[in-house]
């Protein structure tokens, strides 16, 4: 096992309360199951490449046409009309 990094987390009393019995029922230890849950959601949700996104929303520019030339100058006026505000 690859060493371990002492860590404080709070948790509300009901997520507490529902480890301790699933600790109890599966017979493993709290920090067992917290480093088991903190695998499983960093494998959910990978890190995003800052400079893929970038690249991407660059790759966008100029795609789409609204028909109005002042949108830079206008943009709160052209916003508040498409939301209806």
């Amino acid at each position: 096992m690859a060493s371990l990094v002492r860590m404080q987390v709070q948790l509300t009393a009901e997520q507490a309360g529902a480890l301790r019995v699933r600790a109890r029922a599966e017979e493993r230890s709290l920090s067992d199951l917290v480093r088991e849950s903190v695998t499983e959601y960093l494998a959910r949700r990978p890190e995003r490449d800052r400079r893929a996104l970038l690249d991407r929303a660059r790759e966008l520019t100029g795609l789409f046409h609204s028909g109005c030339r002042d949108v830079a100058e206008n943009h709160d006026q052209h916003l508040d009309e498409a939301y209806g505000s």
